[in-house]
């Protein structure tokens, strides 16, 4: 796809935006539906590059799923009904479809081949095939399984006890789903607490998981039922309109339905932090994931240290705390972040490149950045690298930059939000 002009220098944003549904609850709806035995319906379904290979994935394994617009009907038999696939299974752009797919296909007593886009090739795999196939997987790949294509022959797995050498929501998952599958009791140990989407998602399809301070054990041999599931609002794509909202002059940006699930709400946690004027409606009417409506208006936000048990809660959101940092009075400093290297850019090169062009004052340290605030933007010509989240980051510094902003590669952002800029463009004023 050519470049993008992006909108620049705008006045102020007001409105209403009901955010597209949670990528990470799509992901695991279709893979328990998949899993569990009868027919589960999903609503408000994320239709993005990355879950719809997660469709496709499935329908590979033998899974009947019906689409109708944002809604699904998954026909499960569950794990004994996924049959060996006759061709290899693309991911796409999706770790997370390859990483938890991998804990289910452990279990499986057939043959699969997991390929992705060039992206996915550079990303590490070994913290999931390590485990699994200690578990009893059989599992090779690039450098030794190390990277895609990667082979996996399953079946017969031992629980296993592990602690995880980096706080990975993906790895868990995929642990987790290895575990249910399993002749016996897993647990598995966090350094720091991650998503708990999966943990939910057992529960919501009447299997029993417990968790215990970080330790969470999971018994194999359950048998899961189909569930009825409602997709909250992804609280990492309102993150964008959240920044936008703050640090834009006169704006006011009233978001509907989005996820607060708490190990989700980092985001929250730091606009609190920097000062935001911030409005949490929560809605207790979905017991499965907390949602609620969130009104952020133009905000004097203050730099802040970001670090520890929290990074986990936003690692998804980073490069656009990045760019809410550049706004605001004082210094920001991220650390503890190593994990931004190894998502679908290394993400702290790439977000203190990109905001440098527009003019940004940044850069760059082992394990997160250093941002000064109120810096001027000034425009340029910039690139998402194929990563949704800088490519959706740079549309909303582009709002705020003197001069033209061009966006090369602004395909990637369908990834996670293919209307994000309809969206954006019904709020400039």
């Amino acid at each position: 796809m050519a470049a993008l002009t992006l909108k620049s220098n705008i006045g102020r944003l007001i409105g209403e935006v009901t955010i597209p549904g949670d990528k990470s609850i799509s992901h695991r709806s279709v893979m328990f539906g998949s899993i569990a035995h009868g027919e589960t319906t999903v609503s408000n379904f994320l239709k993005g590059d990355d879950c719809l290979s997660t469709i496709s994935c499935f329908r590979k394994l033998g899974v009947k799923i019906e689409e109708n617009g944002e809604q699904l009907r998954i026909f499960g038999n569950g794990f004994e009904g996924l049959e060996e696939p006759k061709e290899l299974l693309d991911v796409g752009n999706s770790g997370t479809t390859i990483r938890l797919l991998m804990g289910i296909l452990a279990g499986r007593p057939f043959f699969s081949s997991l390929i992705g886009d060039e992206s996915i090739a550079k990303r590490p795999m070994t913290r999931v095939t390590n485990p699994l196939s200690q578990m009893g997987a059989s599992i090779d790949g690039r450098s030794n399984g190390s990277f895609t294509p990667l082979s996996i022959r399953g079946g017969s797995l031992k629980p296993i006890s592990y602690t995880l050498p980096v706080a990975s929501a993906q790895v868990k998952s995929a642990l987790i789903l290895a575990g249910l599958q399993a002749d016996g009791e897993s647990v598995i140990i966090e350094p720091a607490e991650t998503r708990d989407h999966t943990e939910r998602m057992i529960q919501r399809f009447g299997g029993e998981i417990q968790k215990e301070n970080k330790a969470i054990t999971v018994r194999g041999g359950q048998q899961l039922t189909a569930a009825s599931i409602h997709v909250p609002g992804d609280i990492s794509s309102a993150a964008f309109f959240l920044v936008a909202g703050a640090i834009l002059k006169e704006s006011e940006i009233h978001l509907k339905n989005v996820g607060l699930n708490p190990t989700r709400t980092g985001i929250v946690e730091v606009l609190q932090k920097m000062g935001a004027d911030l409005e949490i409606i929560e809605n207790n009417e979905n017991r499965f994931e907390p949602t609620g409506d969130l009104i952020i208006k133009t905000s004097n936000l203050k730099g802040t240290v970001i670090e520890g048990d929290l990074i986990p809660k936003l690692i998804d959101e980073i490069p656009i705390i990045a760019l809410m940092a550049t706004q605001a009075e004082g210094t920001t400093i991220i650390k503890d972040a190593e994990e931004l290297k190894v998502k679908e850019t290394n993400r702290i090169d790439t977000v203190v490149q990109e905001l440098k062009k527009l003019g940004a004052s940044i850069e760059a340290t082992e394990d997160g950045m250093v941002i000064h605030g109120q810096s001027t933007l000034r425009g340029g010509t910039v690139s998402s690298h194929g990563d949704h989240r800088i490519g959706m980051m740079l549309a909303v510094a582009a709002l705020l930059c003197k001069k033209e902003v061009l966006l090369e590669k602004p395909e990637a952002i369908s990834v996670s939000y293919p209307n994000f800029f309809d969206h954006l463009n019904s709020l400039i004023q």
